[in-house]
């Protein structure tokens, strides 16, 4: 069995927390060795991680995180796998492994594979025990490979007819999500003209158009969030 990556550390938050409490390196470096039973961390490991130039582990992220009188999820960038997610929300596997009514063992191997199967109940469980935002919820449960599959068929053929299994993956409001794959294909197809255009010939907007794909569940998701922001203005 593979060994889990380690979660994304945020050095720069790590290097303002300790700043903002007052505490040097130091500091830092003595309280895990005394209270968290860490007795190799130095003033330039702590240092080094703030640089960059290492990350500390779970334990030691646990730890710092004590030290620096914050939560984990404080101490780390954007999550990205399954596991991430939950150490940035501080919670146990056992307690996600309860929620979601599997077996722990079997909770542990999807986190350590990265691959999620859980029913639709289960999936709604862990949606809410990790307070899941939708794309993140996507990403973990495996399905943004298809959902990016199925938007770039959206935007180069008839994005009408991709609504209904778009929104099995992301169920977005129906009205949402039309405007976003009409919005998404009319960018498309401008992106690809303009292109012509200027003289670029079709290879240049060949080359456009595979980077607008390429992009295409990020610009997806940035456009929900833009829509459902312009609804619920309008209904204010």
């Amino acid at each position: 069995m593979r060994q889990p990556s380690a979660p994304p550390f945020n050095a720069p938050a790590a290097r303002r927390l300790r700043a903002a409490l007052g505490m040097g390196p130091e500091h830092v470096a003595y309280g895990m060795r005394a209270s968290y039973g860490l007795p190799y961390v130095t003033p330039d490991l702590v240092i080094a991680w703030e640089r960059g130039a290492a990350a500390p582990s779970h334990p030691e992220l646990t730890a710092l995180a004590g030290v620096l009188w914050c939560s984990p999820g404080e101490l780390l960038g954007r999550p990205q796998t399954l596991r991430e997610h939950r150490i940035a929300r501080a919670v146990a596997p056992e307690d996600v492994a309860h929620a979601v009514d599997m077996d722990l063992r079997t909770y542990l191997r999807m986190e350590e594979s990265g691959q999620w199967r859980g029913n639709e109940r289960q999936s709604a469980a862990l949606a809410r025990v990790l307070d899941l935002a939708l794309p993140d919820f996507v990403a973990v449960t495996g399905r943004e490979a298809k959902l990016a599959e199925l938007l770039h068929s959206a935007v180069t053929t008839r994005w009408q007819a991709h609504v209904r299994p778009v929104a099995k993956l992301a169920p977005v409001d129906r009205s949402v999500l039309e405007a976003v794959l009409q919005e998404l294909q009319e960018d498309y197809q401008g992106h690809m003209a303009a292109t012509l255009s200027w003289g670029g010939g079709s290879r240049s907007a060949s080359e456009s158009g595979r980077e607008f794909l390429d992009r295409i569940v990020e610009n997806f998701w940035k456009s929900v969030a833009d829509r459902t922001v312009q609804n619920t203005d309008r209904t204010v």
